[in-house]
C-alpha cells in the first residue's frame, strides 16, 4: 500500500506524510457547531467532507479513529439570539395603541438604518417608510443589482451582508405601511430592544438559553444522520465543562502566560513568545488583522479594556448584565471562545492528538488561539515548544453568488430545506467528492449537472448488471461467479486492476476524491463499452468490476443503506430488521395475481403462456427466506421473473390476435410496465428479437417522475396539435368569409381609393390623384388571385 499523505496547514505547501502516534489508531477532534440555528449547506460542507476522510481512513486505510465533537451551546450568537428573541416575545404580550406600536417599530427603524446602512443618509432621524425606497435606490441600487459598494470587482462578503440588511429594512418598511409591526419588523425590532432591555433579563435561568441550544443540536444531528454522516464517538458540551475551563485558565495564568484585568483573564502573546513559542502559527499573516481579532472575540466583548497588548485574546470573560454567568476565582464570569475548545479536546485526547479539523475560516484566529493556549497550558518551561496537534485538516468553505455561505449573512440554504427541494444526500455528497475537502466549492449549474451525471452513469451500471445478473439466475450473494486468479488480468479485468491502482493513488495523495471519482466513471465507461461491443460478454469480470466500485462508493459513504465491508453489488436496499419478509413482499404477489386473473380473463389459447401462468414461485422465494437475507430485491425476484415472463409471452403473441383482443393486450402490457412495476420501483427493460425483458429495480420515485415528465410531455404535445388545428381551422374559415367576396367588391370599402373602374380596380385614390402605376401592379395580383378565390369557393358549392 502507499504512504498515506495529507495536507496539513501546520506545514503549508505539498502532503506530508501522516504517521499517527500510535500505530493503526488516529485521535481526532472536529470543531462542532455553535447551535443557535438550523444547519446550512455551509455546515454540510464542513462536515460531509471531514465523514468522508474519517470513513475513507476507517474503512480504505483500515485506521481505527476516535472522533471527537464538540457543540459550542455558549457564545455570543447564542446569547443574543436566546436574549433577544426573549425580549421580543415579551415585548408582543404588552398592549400597546396603534400609534404607540408604530413609533416603537420606526424607532427601531431609524436605529437599525443608522447602525447598518451607512449611505442611506447621515441623518436617518426623518427617515420612514414613505421614502425608504427612495433613499435606499439611490444608496445601495449598485449593490441591489448585482455590483459592489465600491464600484469594483466582485461582490463578496461585503455586498451580501448589505442586501441583508436591506431585506431587513424592506421587510420592516412593508410592516410599516400595513401598521403590522409583529412580524413584520422582527428583525430590526430584535437589536432594537436589546439594545434597551438586554440587562433586565434574569441569566441565572439559563433554560432562556440551553432551550435554543439543546434544540438546535437535536435538528443539527437530524441532518448530520441524513446527510449519512457518522455521528462523532464523543460529543462534548461547553456548558459541561465549566469547572474544567476555569481550572484550566488557572493553569495557564500560573504558568505566566495570562493575566487577569477587571474580572477577564487574557492570553499574553508577548509572554508565550518570550518563552520560545510561536504564535499564529496556521496564519502568521493575519496575526495583526484587527477584523478577524474583533469577530474571534465576539461582539459582546467590544472595546475590552486592561488589555496589555492589542492582540491578547480573552480565556475567560466577565459576564455583564443580561450574560450568563459561571463562578471562577476572578467572579461571575464565560469562557472566552477559543478555551472551549482546548479544554475538551484535551480532557478527551490529551496533551497531544492526531488531527484537527474545522472550516478554513476558523483557521485564525480560532485555531491559531487554540494552539497557543494549549502548548502554553502543556508546556514544561526548559523543556522547548510542546506538540498539540500534529496535524490540521481545513475544509473549503462553500460560496454562493461570490460569498462564503453563513448564518450571519442569512444568505443560506439550511440542510433540511435543500433535502427536501434541490439535493439528495448522496447528491451532495457527490458534489463534495468531486471538489478537494481543503478547497472552496462553488455552487453552479454546471458543477450540478456534473455530479448528476456521474450519479446517473453509476446507478445506470449497477442496475444493469443487477440485472444481466439475475436473468443469469445469479442472485445468490456476494462474488458468485468465480474469476481465476492463475492467468494475468486482460480486457476489463486489466482495467479493473489499473484503476484499482489509481485509486489508490489518489486516496494517499491527501484524499484526493475528485481523481477518484473520474477514476470510477473511466472504469465504468469502459465496462460499457466492453458490454456493447461483446454479444456474449464475460458476466463475471462486469459483475466483479460493480463488486468493486460498490465498496469504494460505500467507503465514500454515498450508500445511507450499506455497511462495511461494503461487499455487495450496486446500492444497497433494505428492509427494517422487525418486518416480515413475507410481508415485504406482499405488493409483489398482488401485482403478480391481479396479472394472472387479468390475463386468465382473455382466455389466450397460447400454451406457452398458460405454462407461465401456472407457475408458482413461492417455492424459489422460500428458498432465499432460508439464506437470511433481507435484500427486498432478492426477495421479490422470484415473483417479478413470472410477471415479465407473462408480459415477454403477450408482447410475443400479440400480433396475431384479433383487433379487440389486441387492444387489450397491450392494454395489460403497458399498465404492468407504466402502473403495476413503476409504482414498486421496477423497470422492465423491453430488448428486439424476442429477448427477456431485463428487470430493472430503480427507486420508486425515479421512474413516478420519468412516467409524469413523459406523460406531461405528450400532454403538451397534444395540447399544440390541437391548438395548431384549431388555427388551421380559423384560417381556413377566414380564407373561406375572404374568398366569398367578388373581386368586383374588394377594394370598393378601402378608404384610400375614391373611385373605381368597371371590374372593381382602382382608379383614384382618396384625395383624386391617379392611383400610381406601381401600385396598380401589385393590386392586379390581388384582384387576381380573389377571383381564384372565388371562383373555386363558386364552383365548391360555397356560395
Amino acid at each position: 500500500m502507499e504512504s498515506l499523505k495529507v495536507h496539513n496547514s501546520l506545514k503549508p505547501g505539498p502532503p506530508v506524510p501522516f504517521v499517527p502516534m500510535v500505530p493503526g489508531k488516529v485521535s481526532w477532534y472536529v470543531c462542532g457547531p455553535t447551535v443557535y440555528d438550523k444547519s446550512h449547506l455551509g455546515h454540510a460542507r464542513n462536515y460531509v467532507s471531514s465523514d468522508i476522510i474519517r470513513r475513507i481512513m476507517m474503512h480504505y486505510f483500515g485506521l481505527k479513529v476516535n472522533y471527537v465533537m464538540n457543540m459550542t451551546d455558549v457564545d455570543d450568537k447564542i446569547i443574543i439570539k436566546a436574549r433577544r428573541q426573549r425580549l421580543l416575545d415579551l415585548e408582543k404580550k404588552k398592549t400597546y395603541s396603534k400609534e404607540e406600536l408604530r413609533s416603537l417599530g420606526l424607532a427601531a427603524f431609524r436605529v437599525y438604518a443608522s447602525s447598518n446602512l451607512p449611505l442611506l443618509a447621515d441623518d436617518t432621524s426623518n427617515l420612514d417608510e414613505t421614502d425608504y425606497i427612495t433613499r435606499r435606490d439611490a444608496a445601495y441600487g449598485r449593490v441591489l443589482s448585482g455590483g459592489t459598494l465600491s464600484g469594483d470587482g466582485k461582490p463578496s462578503d461585503a455586498e451580501a451582508k448589505t442586501k441583508m440588511h436591506l431585506g431587513n429594512m424592506d421587510a420592516a418598511a412593508t410592516a410599516l405601511k400595513q401598521n403590522a409591526i409583529f412580524p413584520g419588523a422582527d428583525e430590526v425590532l430584535l437589536p432594537y430592544l436589546d439594545s434597551l432591555y438586554k440587562e433586565t433579563i434574569d441569566t441565572s435561568d439559563q433554560t432562556i438559553f440551553t432551550d435554543l441550544t439543546r434544540s438546535m443540536e437535536a435538528l443539527f444531528l437530524e441532518d448530520m444522520d441524513n446527510l449519512n454522516v457518522l455521528r462523532p464517538d464523543v460529543i462534548t458540551r461547553v456548558t459541561e465543562y465549566m469547572p474544567q475551563i476555569a481550572k484550566f485558565v488557572e493553569q495557564v495564568v500560573d504558568k505566566g502566560f495570562a493575566y487577569e484585568a477587571e474580572g477577564s483573564v487574557y492570553f499574553d502573546i508577548s509572554a508565550f513568545e518570550k518563552a520560545g513559542n510561536t504564535y499564529a502559527r496556521l496564519r502568521p499573516e493575519s496575526r495583526n488583522d484587527k477584523v478577524l481579532q474583533e469577530e474571534g472575540e465576539g461582539s459582546l466583548s467590544k472595546n475590552l479594556s486592561g488589555k496589555r497588548g492589542a492582540s491578547d485574546f480573552a480565556l475567560w470573560k466577565k459576564s455583564k448584565a443580561g450574560e450568563p454567568f459561571w463562578p471562577s476565582k476572578w467572579g461571575h464570569g464565560r469562557p472566552g471562545w477559543h478555551i472551549e475548545c482546548s479544554v475538551m479536546a484535551s480532557d478527551i485526547l490529551g496533551s497531544r492528538m492526531d488531527v484537527h479539523s474545522g472550516g478554513i475560516d476558523l483557521a485564525f484566529p480560532h485555531h491559531d488561539n487554540e494552539l497557543a493556549q494549549s502548548e502554553a497550558y502543556f508546556c514544561e518551561h526548559g523543556k522547548g515548544e510542546h506538540t498539540w496537534v500534529n496535524y490540521f485538516l481545513h475544509m473549503g468553505h462553500l460560496s454562493i453568488s461570490g460569498s462564503k455561505m453563513s448564518k450571519s449573512l442569512k444568505n443560506f440554504q439550511t440542510i433540511a430545506d435543500a433535502l427536501n427541494t434541490t439535493y439528495t444526500a448522496r447528491s451532495m455528497r457527490i458534489v463534495f467528492l468531486m471538489g478537494r475537502w481543503n478547497d472552496g466549492v462553488e455552487i453552479s449549474p454546471d458543477m450540478r449537472a456534473q455530479s448528476d451525471s456521474w450519479e446517473s452513469t453509476i446507478s445506470n451500471f449497477f442496475t444493469n448488471t443487477k440485472s444481466w445478473l439475475a436473468e443469469a439466475g445469479v442472485s445468490d450473494g456476494v462474488k458468485s461467479l468465480a474469476i481465476s486468479k492463475e492467468q494475468p488480468a486482460t480486457g476489463l479485468l486489466a482495467d479493473l486492476e489499473q484503476a484499482k491502482k489509481d485509486v489508490e493513488v489518489a486516496l494517499t495523495n491527501s484524499f484526493d476524491t475528485p481523481r477518484a471519482m473520474l477514476i470510477l466513471l473511466k472504469l465504468v465507461n469502459l465496462a460499457n463499452v466492453y458490454v456493447k461491443e461483446n454479444r456474449d460478454f464475460d458476466l463475471a469480470q462486469v459483475e466483479a468490476v460493480a463488486r468493486w466500485i460498490t465498496k469504494i462508493v460505500g467507503i465514500f459513504g454515498l450508500d445511507s443503506n450499506a455497511t462495511p465491508p461494503y461487499d455487495g453489488l450496486g446500492w444497497a436496499s433494505s428492509i427494517a430488521a422487525n418486518v416480515d419478509p413475507r410481508q415485504a413482499v406482499h405488493p409483489y404477489i398482488e401485482v403478480l395475481n391481479t396479472v394472472k386473473a387479468d390475463v386468465s380473463a382473455l382466455s389466450l389459447s397460447s400454451g406457452a403462456l398458460l405454462s407461465v401462468l401456472s407457475q408458482d414461485p413461492t417455492k424459489d422465494f422460500e428458498s432465499i427466506v432460508s439464506s437470511g437475507t433481507r435484500d427486498i430485491e432478492r426477495l421479490a425476484l422470484p415473483y417479478l421473473r413470472v410477471v415479465s415472463q407473462i408480459r415477454d409471452e403477450l408482447r410475443r403473441i400479440v400480433a396475431s390476435q384479433a383487433a379487440e383482443t389486441k387492444q387489450a393486450i397491450l392494454t395489460i402490457t403497458d399498465r404492468i410496465r407504466d402502473a403495476d412495476l413503476t409504482n414498486l420501483g421496477v423497470y422492465l427493460d423491453d430488448r428486439p428479437d424476442n429477448q427477456p425483458s431485463l428487470i430493472k429495480f430503480i427507486p420508486a420515485a425515479e421512474l413516478i417522475r420519468a412516467r409524469e415528465e413523459k406523460a406531461a410531455r405528450e400532454a403538451e404535445k397534444a395540447a399544440k396539435k390541437e391548438e395548431a388545428r384549431l388555427a388551421r381551422e380559423k384560417a381556413e374559415q377566414e380564407a373561406k368569409e375572404k374568398a366569398k367576396v367578388p373581386p368586383e367588391e374588394m377594394f370598393k370599402k378601402d378608404e384610400r381609393y375614391s373611385a373605381w373602374d368597371e371590374t372593381g380596380m382602382p382608379t383614384k385614390t382618396k384625395d383624386g390623384c391617379d392611383v400610381p402605376k406601381s401600385q396598380l401592379k401589385s393590386l392586379k395580383k390581388m384582384w387576381e388571385k380573389q377571383k381564384r378565390a372565388h371562383e373555386e369557393l363558386k364552383a365548391k358549392g360555397g356560395l
